[in-house]
Formats: structure tokens, sequence, C-alpha cells
């Protein structure tokens, strides 16, 4: 390392207790996407104790501060996630939630961050500036939540970041970056890949019509019945999938509200519909509707469709990509460092709706163990999850800003965005949205079908 990244280092060293014990007590108060209220007040109290002035969200958790070099240039975007998942099986779960994905790990490594940029030296030759973003919702999960925050005027999109960009924490800035927590075992410390899939979020009703399950079957329609149908033919789909479109479709049935000696007359239904392209996703998606459209016309049945914007593929800049690369090589070793260029992920982020309007790279670093999203997921080594995550993300700050930000600036010009601007971009997603009673019946019992957003 030269002497400026040593600096840098042991600008971290510095606070490392700090992250330790915010990455032990963030673990232990989990919260779900917009609830996250007591990691928000948690560490607004930290940041400013650190003299920081912050922007809150309001009316939900999160919030946003600025550090200026004093030179002009980009302003960076460095994210650090807020929520839980809902896991009660989970031994150390809290009311049913736990930490099971370290994104309590990337808030204290933020943490690290904004105290690292305090010390004396941080700010030293570089240009343009670094916005810190304490983000919620990422987890795109409780879409029945969410969808009475969003009738209730709360929020307009499901995932945080999106939010943040509708809100226009995002205006003014050009390059972005978050770093993700995982369970590489002892083999590398730091990952990166070329990206990820996109997702819509649905939320499914078959509705149906109760009556006693042994006297009078025969006067009941069955809403499980119409629902478990739909989902045998939305299975019979998969083999037209394409390969080079990574489509996923993985529905939960959320239960029924009556008896066991009563026909169920409504089922509901959560599910994704993910892809590696926003076309890909519209276009499996209309066939999905189409299955569970024609259940539920096979049954008698009703169904509601509620199609919302999920996310969107997450593309990484190559050229970004290595420059993360080589500071986490200057930082760990050649050794400890695993960058695929070619590498995509099917799983979804809303860093992914980042990276369609600015260069963005997501890249991962370890200390977990267990899998993530499961009941086995633990923190086991928290300084290589916070605190060489911290170190990380500051050398790649400091190698962006440099010599009057001339890496940012390149990255920046470059780039070949999706869309050309943040509205732009909430335009093309708001297409998404679709709210149908997809089954009209007349009373002669003859049917009309819409399963479509046109």
């Amino acid at each position: 390392m030269t002497n400026r990244q040593e600096l840098i280092v042991n600008n971290v060293d510095k606070n490392k207790q700090m992250v330790l014990d915010a990455e032990r007590w963030l673990w232990a108060h989990p919260q779900t996407g917009y609830t996250e209220w007591e990691a928000h007040n948690y560490l607004v109290e930290k940041f400013e104790a650190l003299g920081y002035e912050l922007q809150l969200a309001g009316n939900i958790p999160g919030f946003w501060t600025d550090i200026d070099t004093g030179k002009p240039g980009p302003k960076l975007a460095i994210f650090g996630e807020l929520d839980a998942l809902d896991i009660a099986n989970h031994p150390e779960s809290v009311n049913g939630m736990t930490h099971c994905c370290g994104h309590h790990g990337q808030v204290a490594a933020l943490l690290g961050i904004a105290a690292g940029l305090k010390e004396p030296g941080a700010l030293d030759g570089l240009s343009g500036s670094i916005r810190l973003i304490a983000v919620p919702a990422e987890e795109m999960i409780q879409l029945e939540f969410r969808e009475n925050l969003r009738k209730e005027g709360v929020i307009k999109y499901n995932g945080g970041k999106v939010e943040f960009m509708h809100r226009g924490v995002l205006d003014d800035c050009q390059i972005a970056m978050m770093v993700h927590g995982g369970n590489m075992g002892d083999v590398y410390d730091f990952a990166g890949s070329h990206g990820s899939n996109g997702c819509m979020a649905k939320t499914i009703k078959f509705k149906g019509k109760s009556s006693h399950a042994g006297g009078a079957p025969h006067l009941g329609v069955n809403a499980q019945y119409a629902a478990m149908l739909g989902l045998q033919a939305c299975n019979d789909l998969r083999e037209t999938f394409q390969e080079k479109d990574t489509v996923r479709f993985h529905p939960i049935m959320m239960g029924v509200n009556v008896a066991v000696n009563i026909i169920p007359d409504e089922m509901k239904i959560e599910s994704y519909v993910r892809g590696g392209s926003l076309e890909a996703i519209k276009r499996e998606n209309k066939k999905i509707n189409r299955a569970l459209t024609g259940a539920a016309l096979a049954m008698g049945a009703g169904v509601e469709l509620c199609d919302r914007p999920g996310y969107a593929p997450e593309i990484h800049d190559d050229a970004f990509m290595k420059l993360i690369e080589q500071c986490c090589i200057d930082l760990v070793g050649a050794e400890r460092v695993m960058f695929d260029y070619t590498k995509w992920g099917t799983g979804s982020s809303d860093f992914g709706d980042i990276t369609c309007v600015m260069p963005g790279v997501q890249f991962s670093c370890a200390g977990a163990s267990g899998t993530g999203h499961g009941i086995d997921y633990y923190i086991t080594d928290p300084n290589r999850l916070c605190v060489n995550s911290a170190k990380a993300q500051l050398l790649v700050t400091d190698a962006l800003l440099c010599n009057e930000a001339a890496a940012a600036k390149e990255i920046i010009a470059n780039y070949k965005p999706q869309f050309d601007s943040i509205p732009e971009y909430l335009k093309a997603i708001d297409e998404i949205s679709l709210d149908k009673d997809a089954v009209k019946y007349d009373e002669n019992g003859n049917a009309v079908v819409d399963f479509q957003n046109i």
C-alpha cells in the first residue's frame, strides 16, 4: 500500500471499536423495510455525534449527508441498507425478524466510513463530494403492507433506493457504490460480478364462493383449488422461459382465512417475476398472468392481479469494477480477491435501479457464515464484514476522487446508462403497474378476460 492508503486504513482502525459495537447493536435490533426506526435512530445519534448534519427522509426511515472536499467534481453516493428479514425460526430472531442478509453490517461499515472521513487528512487531494446514504427497504417483502403505504401516500415505490430516487435524493449524484456481506469461507475477502436479475412484484388474489365443504360443496367455488391450478399452469410454462433471460418465478400461497369445513372463498399469493432484462420480465409476466387468468376461468373463480415495479437488472460498469478490484487487492492481496466480469446472479437488488441511470458497482465482502436468508446465517468475522468493508470503500473513494477526480470523471463520461435520467427511468417502470380484475362474468356465466396492461 502507498502512504496515502495506509493513512486511510489507519483512519478506519482508529474507529474500529465503534464499528464493531454498531454491528452487534444493529444485529440485536432488526426491523423490516419501512419500519427500521430503531436502526435509524441509533445511526442518526452516531452520525450527529461525529459532527454530521443529516437530511432525514421524514415519514420513512433513512437519511443522508454530504461531505464536500471544497473542490469541484462529481458526487459519489455510498449506500448502506437498514432492513432485516422475516425469519422467525432463526435462533436469534427478534419479534420474528433477523438480519440474515447482513444489511446491518453495511450501515455499521457506513458509520466507519463517516468516522474515517472526519479524521485529519482524509479529504486531502480529493475533488467533488461524497453522499453517505442510509436507505430503508431493500428486501422486497411484505407486499401487502407496502401496498397499503402506497395507498396512504407514504411511499410510491416498494424499494427504498427507488423511493429515494423518486424523492430526489440521487438527483445530483453521478456515480454510486455499495458493499454486500456474505459467506465466502476463508477463501476470499472481496468478490465482484457483472450483475444480477431485476424483478417485478406480484400480488394475486383468487376469489371464490364459500359454502359447506361437506354438505354443499357444489354451491361453492374453491379459491384454493383455483390458485393451485393457476400455479400448476405457471409451472408448466417454465420450459418456455429461455435460459438467456434467467427468468425466475417463485410464488408462495399466503393461506386461507376460513375453517376446515368451509370452501375457501379467497387465496392470496405473493411472488416475483425475475429476469435479466426489463423486456424479459414484462414478456414472461404477461404469460404468467394469462395462466393465472385461465385457471380462474376454468374454476368459475375470479382473480385480481396486482403488479408493481420491483427492481431493475443490476449491471456493473467494467471500468469501475476494475478500479474497485485493484483497491481490494491493495488492501488484502490478489489471492484474497475474486472479480468475475461475466458472472450473473439471479437474485435482485434495488441497486439495479441506480445502475440504470449512473455507473455503479455493488461488490461483496466476507465475514458471514451459513446461508444468506437462512436460519443458519451468522456474522462470524465482523472485522472482515464491516471494518474491511469500510476500508475498501474509502480506498475506492480516494481512487475515484484524487487527481481532480480524474478516474470518476472518466468512468462517468464513458458510461452508457439504460435511461438518460431518473424521471425517464421512473416513467418507464410506472408503466409496469397493473391492477386488474382479470375475469368478469355476466348473469349467464359468460366471461370476459383482461390480464394485460395495455
